[in-house]
Protein backbone atom coordinates (compact mmCIF):
# COMPACT_ATOMS: atom_id res chain seq x y z
CA UNK A 1 0.00 0.00 0.00
CA UNK A 2 1.32 3.43 -0.98
CA UNK A 3 0.34 6.18 1.45
CA UNK A 4 0.28 9.91 0.79
CA UNK A 5 0.60 12.20 3.83
CA UNK A 6 0.02 15.95 3.92
CA UNK A 7 3.26 17.29 5.48
CA UNK A 8 1.52 20.49 6.59
CA UNK A 9 -0.50 18.60 9.23
CA UNK A 10 0.76 14.98 8.97
CA UNK A 11 -2.73 13.77 8.07
CA UNK A 12 -3.31 10.99 5.56
CA UNK A 13 -4.50 12.11 2.13
CA UNK A 14 -4.99 8.82 0.31
CA UNK A 15 -3.91 5.20 0.00
CA UNK A 16 -3.13 3.47 -3.27
CA UNK A 17 -3.04 -0.25 -3.98
CA UNK A 18 0.28 -1.35 -5.45
CA UNK A 19 0.32 -2.89 -8.89
CA UNK A 20 0.72 -6.65 -8.73
CA UNK A 21 3.61 -8.37 -10.48
CA UNK A 22 1.17 -9.54 -13.15
CA UNK A 23 -0.17 -6.01 -13.67
CA UNK A 24 3.34 -4.60 -13.98
CA UNK A 25 4.29 -7.14 -16.63
CA UNK A 26 1.13 -6.40 -18.60
CA UNK A 27 1.81 -2.66 -18.48
CA UNK A 28 5.36 -3.15 -19.74
CA UNK A 29 4.27 -5.46 -22.57
CA UNK A 30 1.51 -3.06 -23.57
CA UNK A 31 3.99 -0.18 -23.45
CA UNK A 32 6.22 -1.97 -25.94
CA UNK A 33 3.23 -2.52 -28.23
CA UNK A 34 2.35 1.17 -28.02
CA UNK A 35 5.95 2.09 -28.83
CA UNK A 36 5.96 -0.07 -31.94
CA UNK A 37 3.14 2.07 -33.30
CA UNK A 38 4.30 5.43 -31.90
CA UNK A 39 7.81 5.19 -33.36
CA UNK A 40 6.33 5.39 -36.86
CA UNK A 41 4.42 8.63 -36.26
CA UNK A 42 5.63 11.90 -37.76
CA UNK A 43 7.00 14.80 -35.76
CA UNK A 44 3.95 16.77 -36.82
CA UNK A 45 1.68 14.19 -35.21
CA UNK A 46 3.76 14.04 -32.05
CA UNK A 47 3.96 17.83 -31.79
CA UNK A 48 0.20 18.23 -31.98
CA UNK A 49 -0.32 15.88 -29.04
CA UNK A 50 2.49 17.44 -27.02
CA UNK A 51 0.93 20.87 -27.49
CA UNK A 52 -2.33 19.33 -26.29
CA UNK A 53 -0.48 18.22 -23.15
CA UNK A 54 0.72 21.77 -22.58
CA UNK A 55 -2.83 23.05 -23.00
CA UNK A 56 -4.17 20.43 -20.58
CA UNK A 57 -1.62 21.52 -17.96
CA UNK A 58 -2.63 25.15 -18.33
CA UNK A 59 -6.34 24.36 -18.27
CA UNK A 60 -6.08 22.47 -14.99
CA UNK A 61 -3.22 24.53 -13.52
CA UNK A 62 -4.90 25.27 -10.20
CA UNK A 63 -6.00 21.68 -9.68
CA UNK A 64 -2.50 20.35 -10.36
CA UNK A 65 -0.84 23.03 -8.23
CA UNK A 66 -3.04 22.24 -5.23
CA UNK A 67 -2.26 18.54 -5.59
CA UNK A 68 1.49 19.24 -5.58
CA UNK A 69 1.21 21.40 -2.48
CA UNK A 70 -1.06 18.92 -0.71
CA UNK A 71 1.26 15.96 -1.29
CA UNK A 72 4.70 17.48 -0.70
CA UNK A 73 4.20 20.89 0.93
CA UNK A 74 5.50 23.33 -1.68
CA UNK A 75 4.07 26.86 -1.34
CA UNK A 76 1.11 27.15 -3.71
CA UNK A 77 2.74 29.99 -5.66
CA UNK A 78 5.71 27.77 -6.44
CA UNK A 79 3.43 24.87 -7.37
CA UNK A 80 1.70 27.02 -9.98
CA UNK A 81 5.07 28.05 -11.39
CA UNK A 82 6.09 24.38 -11.58
CA UNK A 83 3.03 23.45 -13.64
CA UNK A 84 3.59 26.42 -15.95
CA UNK A 85 7.18 25.32 -16.49
CA UNK A 86 5.96 21.84 -17.43
CA UNK A 87 3.73 23.38 -20.10
CA UNK A 88 6.74 25.33 -21.38
CA UNK A 89 8.90 22.22 -21.75
CA UNK A 90 6.09 20.48 -23.66
CA UNK A 91 5.81 23.40 -26.05
CA UNK A 92 9.58 23.69 -26.37
CA UNK A 93 10.03 20.10 -27.53
CA UNK A 94 6.90 20.22 -29.67
CA UNK A 95 8.59 23.07 -31.56
CA UNK A 96 12.20 21.86 -31.44
CA UNK A 97 12.36 18.06 -31.48
CA UNK A 98 12.27 17.64 -35.26
CA UNK A 99 15.24 19.94 -35.69
CA UNK A 100 17.16 18.32 -32.85
CA UNK A 101 16.71 14.87 -34.40
CA UNK A 102 17.11 15.75 -38.07
CA UNK A 103 19.61 13.67 -40.04
CA UNK A 104 23.14 15.04 -39.70
CA UNK A 105 25.13 14.91 -42.92
CA UNK A 106 28.80 13.99 -42.45
CA UNK A 107 31.51 14.18 -45.11
CA UNK A 108 33.38 10.87 -45.46
CA UNK A 109 34.69 8.49 -48.14
CA UNK A 110 31.11 7.45 -48.88
CA UNK A 111 28.92 8.77 -51.65
CA UNK A 112 26.57 9.69 -48.87
CA UNK A 113 26.94 9.34 -45.10
CA UNK A 114 24.82 10.74 -42.32
CA UNK A 115 23.79 10.25 -38.72
CA UNK A 116 20.20 9.29 -37.98
CA UNK A 117 18.50 9.48 -34.56
CA UNK A 118 16.06 6.66 -33.84
CA UNK A 119 14.02 5.96 -30.68
CA UNK A 120 15.08 3.16 -28.35
CA UNK A 121 11.78 1.89 -26.95
CA UNK A 122 10.25 2.13 -23.49
CA UNK A 123 12.19 4.31 -21.04
CA UNK A 124 11.74 3.87 -17.29
CA UNK A 125 11.78 7.08 -15.23
CA UNK A 126 12.40 6.80 -11.48
CA UNK A 127 11.47 10.21 -10.10
CA UNK A 128 11.55 12.03 -6.72
CA UNK A 129 8.95 13.96 -4.76
CA UNK A 130 10.52 17.42 -4.61
CA UNK A 131 9.36 18.64 -8.03
CA UNK A 132 6.70 16.00 -8.65
CA UNK A 133 5.49 17.39 -11.99
CA UNK A 134 8.61 19.09 -13.38
CA UNK A 135 11.02 16.19 -12.88
CA UNK A 136 8.67 13.97 -14.84
CA UNK A 137 7.88 16.33 -17.69
CA UNK A 138 11.50 17.27 -18.32
CA UNK A 139 12.03 13.57 -19.04
CA UNK A 140 8.71 12.76 -20.68
CA UNK A 141 8.47 15.61 -23.18
CA UNK A 142 11.76 14.86 -24.98
CA UNK A 143 11.42 11.09 -24.62
CA UNK A 144 7.98 10.97 -26.20
CA UNK A 145 8.86 13.50 -28.90
CA UNK A 146 11.84 11.30 -29.82
CA UNK A 147 9.41 8.44 -30.44
CA UNK A 148 9.92 6.52 -27.20
CA UNK A 149 7.33 5.25 -24.74
CA UNK A 150 7.55 6.13 -21.05
CA UNK A 151 6.92 4.31 -17.77
CA UNK A 152 7.01 6.27 -14.51
CA UNK A 153 7.91 4.93 -11.08
CA UNK A 154 7.31 7.99 -8.92
CA UNK A 155 8.07 8.56 -5.23
CA UNK A 156 5.40 6.85 -3.15
CA UNK A 157 4.32 10.00 -1.31
CA UNK A 158 3.33 11.75 -4.57
CA UNK A 159 1.35 8.93 -6.17
CA UNK A 160 -1.56 11.31 -6.73
CA UNK A 161 0.71 13.53 -8.84
CA UNK A 162 1.96 10.50 -10.77
CA UNK A 163 -1.57 9.46 -11.71
CA UNK A 164 -2.47 13.05 -12.59
CA UNK A 165 0.48 13.24 -15.00
CA UNK A 166 -0.61 10.00 -16.64
CA UNK A 167 -4.01 11.63 -17.02
CA UNK A 168 -2.51 14.70 -18.70
CA UNK A 169 -1.02 12.60 -21.50
CA UNK A 170 -4.14 10.52 -21.85
CA UNK A 171 -6.36 13.60 -22.04
CA UNK A 172 -3.99 15.13 -24.60
CA UNK A 173 -4.73 12.26 -26.96
CA UNK A 174 -1.68 10.05 -26.52
CA UNK A 175 -2.36 6.32 -26.81
CA UNK A 176 -3.26 5.21 -23.29
CA UNK A 177 -0.37 2.76 -22.91
CA UNK A 178 2.31 5.09 -24.25
CA UNK A 179 2.89 6.72 -20.86
CA UNK A 180 2.00 4.77 -17.73
CA UNK A 181 2.52 5.06 -14.00
CA UNK A 182 3.63 2.05 -11.99
CA UNK A 183 2.36 2.05 -8.42
CA UNK A 184 5.34 0.40 -6.80
CA UNK A 185 7.74 0.89 -3.87
CA UNK A 186 11.37 1.60 -4.60
CA UNK A 187 12.35 -1.94 -3.62
CA UNK A 188 10.76 -3.28 -6.81
CA UNK A 189 12.51 -0.99 -9.31
CA UNK A 190 15.20 -3.55 -10.18
CA UNK A 191 12.68 -6.07 -11.48
CA UNK A 192 11.24 -3.41 -13.79
CA UNK A 193 14.68 -2.49 -15.16
CA UNK A 194 15.35 -6.16 -15.82
CA UNK A 195 12.21 -6.60 -17.92
CA UNK A 196 13.05 -6.90 -21.65
CA UNK A 197 10.55 -4.18 -22.58
CA UNK A 198 12.64 -1.55 -20.77
CA UNK A 199 15.45 -0.23 -22.97
CA UNK A 200 16.86 2.52 -20.72
CA UNK A 201 16.32 4.19 -17.36
CA UNK A 202 16.59 7.72 -16.02
CA UNK A 203 16.65 8.56 -12.33
CA UNK A 204 16.56 11.75 -10.32
CA UNK A 205 17.20 11.15 -6.65
CA UNK A 206 19.74 10.31 -3.99
CA UNK A 207 23.22 8.99 -4.52
CA UNK A 208 22.27 5.66 -2.96
CA UNK A 209 19.30 5.27 -5.29
CA UNK A 210 21.44 6.28 -8.26
CA UNK A 211 24.08 3.67 -7.50
CA UNK A 212 21.44 0.97 -7.13
CA UNK A 213 19.77 1.83 -10.43
CA UNK A 214 23.10 2.21 -12.26
CA UNK A 215 24.24 -1.16 -10.99
CA UNK A 216 21.09 -2.89 -12.17
CA UNK A 217 21.03 -1.09 -15.53
CA UNK A 218 24.72 -1.86 -16.07
CA UNK A 219 24.19 -5.52 -15.31
CA UNK A 220 21.45 -5.59 -17.96
CA UNK A 221 23.52 -3.46 -20.42
CA UNK A 222 20.88 -0.74 -20.49
CA UNK A 223 21.55 2.96 -20.85
CA UNK A 224 21.07 5.12 -17.76
CA UNK A 225 21.02 8.83 -16.99
CA UNK A 226 21.39 9.93 -13.37
CA UNK A 227 20.66 13.33 -11.82
CA UNK A 228 21.63 13.03 -8.19
CA UNK A 229 22.25 15.29 -5.23
CA UNK A 230 24.27 18.45 -4.96
CA UNK A 231 25.98 20.67 -2.42
CA UNK A 232 26.11 23.71 -4.64
CA UNK A 233 28.76 26.32 -3.76
CA UNK A 234 28.08 30.02 -4.29
CA UNK A 235 31.23 32.15 -4.27
CA UNK A 236 30.75 35.78 -3.23
CA UNK A 237 33.85 37.73 -4.26
CA UNK A 238 34.97 40.99 -2.66
CA UNK A 239 33.63 43.10 -5.54
CA UNK A 240 30.16 41.49 -5.64
CA UNK A 241 27.03 43.64 -5.59
CA UNK A 242 25.86 42.48 -2.18
CA UNK A 243 22.22 43.49 -2.63
CA UNK A 244 21.92 41.38 -5.75
CA UNK A 245 24.05 38.54 -4.40
CA UNK A 246 22.16 38.22 -1.12
CA UNK A 247 18.79 38.28 -2.87
CA UNK A 248 19.86 35.54 -5.31
CA UNK A 249 21.45 33.45 -2.56
CA UNK A 250 18.43 33.58 -0.25
CA UNK A 251 16.04 32.89 -3.11
CA UNK A 252 18.01 29.85 -4.18
CA UNK A 253 18.42 28.50 -0.65
CA UNK A 254 14.68 28.71 0.10
CA UNK A 255 13.09 27.62 -3.19
CA UNK A 256 10.96 24.56 -2.55
CA UNK A 257 11.73 24.83 1.15
CA UNK A 258 15.40 24.25 0.32
CA UNK A 259 14.53 20.81 -1.06
CA UNK A 260 16.24 21.12 -4.41
CA UNK A 261 19.34 19.43 -5.80
CA UNK A 262 20.45 22.73 -7.31
CA UNK A 263 19.60 24.97 -4.38
CA UNK A 264 22.49 27.06 -3.07
CA UNK A 265 23.88 25.26 -0.05
CA UNK A 266 27.44 26.43 0.67
CA UNK A 267 28.08 30.18 0.62
CA UNK A 268 31.81 30.84 0.30
CA UNK A 269 32.45 34.47 1.16
CA UNK A 270 35.69 36.45 0.97
CA UNK A 271 36.76 37.42 4.49
CA UNK A 272 36.74 41.18 3.87
CA UNK A 273 32.99 41.22 3.17
CA UNK A 274 31.86 38.22 5.26
CA UNK A 275 30.47 40.25 8.18
CA UNK A 276 28.38 42.50 5.93
CA UNK A 277 27.20 39.56 3.79
CA UNK A 278 26.08 37.68 6.91
CA UNK A 279 24.21 40.66 8.28
CA UNK A 280 22.23 41.17 5.08
CA UNK A 281 21.75 37.44 4.52
CA UNK A 282 20.30 36.81 7.99
CA UNK A 283 18.08 39.88 7.71
CA UNK A 284 16.55 38.68 4.43
CA UNK A 285 16.24 35.05 5.56
CA UNK A 286 14.42 36.22 8.68
CA UNK A 287 11.87 38.11 6.60
CA UNK A 288 10.66 34.94 4.90
CA UNK A 289 7.41 33.73 6.45
CA UNK A 290 6.81 30.04 7.16
CA UNK A 291 3.32 28.57 7.38
CA UNK A 292 0.41 26.86 5.62
CA UNK A 293 1.63 26.30 2.02
CA UNK A 294 -1.89 26.77 0.69
CA UNK A 295 -1.89 30.34 2.04
CA UNK A 296 -0.51 32.83 -0.49
CA UNK A 297 1.20 34.94 2.18
CA UNK A 298 3.78 32.31 3.15
CA UNK A 299 7.15 31.83 1.46
CA UNK A 300 8.06 28.49 3.04
CA UNK A 301 5.93 25.46 3.71
CA UNK A 302 6.81 22.26 5.56
CA UNK A 303 9.48 19.78 4.58
CA UNK A 304 8.08 16.90 2.58
CA UNK A 305 8.12 14.38 5.41
CA UNK A 306 8.69 14.55 9.16
CA UNK A 307 11.57 12.08 9.10
CA UNK A 308 13.33 14.20 6.47
CA UNK A 309 12.90 17.28 8.68
CA UNK A 310 14.34 15.38 11.62
CA UNK A 311 17.34 14.18 9.59
CA UNK A 312 18.00 17.78 8.56
CA UNK A 313 17.90 18.94 12.17
CA UNK A 314 20.39 16.22 13.12
CA UNK A 315 22.79 17.55 10.47
CA UNK A 316 22.40 21.07 11.86
CA UNK A 317 22.92 19.92 15.45
CA UNK A 318 25.99 17.89 14.56
CA UNK A 319 27.50 20.81 12.64
CA UNK A 320 27.00 23.04 15.70
CA UNK A 321 28.54 20.43 17.98
CA UNK A 322 31.61 20.45 15.72
CA UNK A 323 32.07 24.21 15.91
CA UNK A 324 29.59 25.88 13.57
CA UNK A 325 27.66 28.88 14.91
CA UNK A 326 23.92 29.12 14.40
CA UNK A 327 23.02 32.79 13.85
CA UNK A 328 19.40 32.27 12.78
CA UNK A 329 16.81 29.51 13.13
CA UNK A 330 18.01 26.03 13.98
CA UNK A 331 15.13 24.96 16.24
CA UNK A 332 12.27 22.58 15.42
CA UNK A 333 9.04 24.54 15.95
CA UNK A 334 6.43 23.11 18.32
CA UNK A 335 3.63 23.00 15.75
CA UNK A 336 1.93 20.29 13.73
CA UNK A 337 3.55 19.42 10.43
CA UNK A 338 7.08 18.86 9.15
CA UNK A 339 8.20 22.48 9.46
CA UNK A 340 11.79 23.71 9.78
CA UNK A 341 12.68 27.41 9.90
CA UNK A 342 15.12 29.26 7.64
CA UNK A 343 18.46 28.62 9.31
CA UNK A 344 21.91 30.14 8.91
CA UNK A 345 25.12 28.49 10.09
CA UNK A 346 28.44 30.34 10.00
CA UNK A 347 32.03 29.39 10.81
CA UNK A 348 31.39 26.19 8.86
CA UNK A 349 34.51 24.11 8.16
CA UNK A 350 35.46 20.79 6.65
CA UNK A 351 34.35 17.78 8.71
CA UNK A 352 30.91 19.19 9.45
CA UNK A 353 27.74 17.89 7.74
CA UNK A 354 27.03 21.47 6.63
CA UNK A 355 30.32 21.43 4.70
CA UNK A 356 30.61 17.82 3.54
CA UNK A 357 27.03 16.66 2.97
CA UNK A 358 23.90 17.79 1.18
CA UNK A 359 21.53 19.67 3.50
CA UNK A 360 18.14 19.16 1.86
CA UNK A 361 16.20 21.94 3.51
CA UNK A 362 16.27 25.69 4.30
CA UNK A 363 19.71 25.68 5.94
CA UNK A 364 22.54 27.90 4.69
CA UNK A 365 26.20 27.19 5.45
CA UNK A 366 28.52 30.20 5.36
CA UNK A 367 32.21 29.44 4.81
CA UNK A 368 35.02 31.99 4.92
CA UNK A 369 37.78 32.23 2.29
CA UNK A 370 40.74 34.60 2.36
CA UNK A 371 40.78 35.16 -1.42
CA UNK A 372 39.53 33.98 -4.81
CA UNK A 373 41.96 31.07 -5.03
CA UNK A 374 40.95 29.63 -1.67
CA UNK A 375 37.26 30.16 -2.47
CA UNK A 376 37.59 28.07 -5.63
CA UNK A 377 39.45 25.32 -3.78
CA UNK A 378 36.67 25.19 -1.17
CA UNK A 379 33.97 25.22 -3.84
CA UNK A 380 35.52 22.21 -5.58
CA UNK A 381 36.22 20.40 -2.31
CA UNK A 382 33.07 18.31 -2.60
CA UNK A 383 31.98 14.89 -3.78
CA UNK A 384 29.17 16.65 -5.66
CA UNK A 385 29.27 18.61 -8.89
CA UNK A 386 25.78 19.65 -9.95
CA UNK A 387 25.59 23.45 -9.80
CA UNK A 388 27.74 26.39 -8.75
CA UNK A 389 27.63 30.17 -8.93
CA UNK A 390 29.99 33.11 -8.60
CA UNK A 391 29.12 36.73 -7.81
CA UNK A 392 31.37 39.54 -9.03
CA UNK A 393 30.98 42.82 -10.88
CA UNK A 394 33.90 41.85 -13.12
CA UNK A 395 31.97 39.92 -15.76
CA UNK A 396 35.02 38.50 -17.55
CA UNK A 397 36.40 37.32 -14.23
CA UNK A 398 33.12 35.65 -13.35
CA UNK A 399 32.74 33.93 -16.70
CA UNK A 400 36.32 32.64 -16.62
CA UNK A 401 35.78 31.15 -13.16
CA UNK A 402 32.46 29.61 -14.17
CA UNK A 403 33.71 28.20 -17.46
CA UNK A 404 37.14 26.92 -16.46
CA UNK A 405 37.59 26.64 -12.71
CA UNK A 406 34.39 25.40 -11.07
CA UNK A 407 33.75 21.65 -11.11
CA UNK A 408 30.03 21.38 -11.84
CA UNK A 409 27.64 20.74 -14.69
CA UNK A 410 25.79 24.07 -14.37
CA UNK A 411 27.77 27.20 -13.50
CA UNK A 412 26.09 30.60 -13.22
CA UNK A 413 27.44 34.14 -12.90
CA UNK A 414 25.53 36.69 -10.78
CA UNK A 415 22.39 34.55 -10.63
CA UNK A 416 21.17 31.44 -8.89
CA UNK A 417 21.34 28.07 -10.65
CA UNK A 418 18.14 26.97 -12.36
CA UNK A 419 17.06 24.53 -15.04
CA UNK A 420 15.90 25.80 -18.41
CA UNK A 421 14.56 23.61 -21.25
CA UNK A 422 16.88 25.43 -23.67
CA UNK A 423 20.06 24.53 -21.75
CA UNK A 424 21.55 21.12 -20.82
CA UNK A 425 21.10 20.10 -17.20
CA UNK A 426 23.11 17.56 -15.21
CA UNK A 427 26.17 17.04 -13.07
CA UNK A 428 29.51 15.35 -12.59
CA UNK A 429 31.19 13.40 -9.77
CA UNK A 430 28.61 12.07 -7.28
CA UNK A 431 25.93 14.29 -8.81
CA UNK A 432 25.48 11.81 -11.62
CA UNK A 433 26.02 11.62 -15.37
CA UNK A 434 24.21 12.30 -18.60
CA UNK A 435 22.18 15.37 -19.46
CA UNK A 436 18.54 16.38 -19.53
CA UNK A 437 16.92 19.19 -21.53
CA UNK A 438 18.06 21.03 -24.70
CA UNK A 439 19.17 18.96 -27.69
CA UNK A 440 21.62 17.06 -25.48
CA UNK A 441 18.76 15.71 -23.38
CA UNK A 442 16.61 14.45 -26.23
CA UNK A 443 19.62 12.68 -27.74
CA UNK A 444 20.32 10.66 -24.57
CA UNK A 445 17.61 8.12 -25.37
CA UNK A 446 17.99 7.56 -29.08
CA UNK A 447 20.05 5.27 -31.26
CA UNK A 448 22.64 7.57 -32.80
CA UNK A 449 22.93 5.60 -36.02
CA UNK A 450 25.56 5.87 -38.74
CA UNK A 451 24.21 5.43 -42.27
CA UNK A 452 26.83 4.92 -45.00
CA UNK A 453 26.26 4.47 -48.73
CA UNK A 454 29.15 3.57 -51.03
Amino acid sequence: MLVSINPADNKEIARYEEHSEHEVKNILVDSKTAFNSWKNTTFTERSELMRNAAAALKKNLEEHAKLITLEMGKPIKQSRAEVEKCAFVCEYYANSAEGFLANLNVHSDAENSFVSFQPLGTILAVMPWNFPFWQVFRFAAPALMAGNAGVLKHASNVTGCALAIEGVFRDAGFESMLFRTLKLPGSKVSSVIEHPAIQAVTLTGSGAAGKSVAQCAGRMLKKSVLELGGSDPYIILEDANLDDAVNACVTSRLINGGQSCIAAKRFIVIESIKEEFERRFVELMSQKAMGDPMDEKYDIGPQARTELRDELHEQVSESISRGATCISGGEVPEIDGAYYPPTVLTNVTKGMPAYDDELFGPVAAIISAKDEEEAIVIANDSDFGLGAAVFTQDIKRGEEIAANRLEAGCCFVNDFVKSDPRLPFGGIKQSGYGRELSHFGIQEFVNIKTVYRK
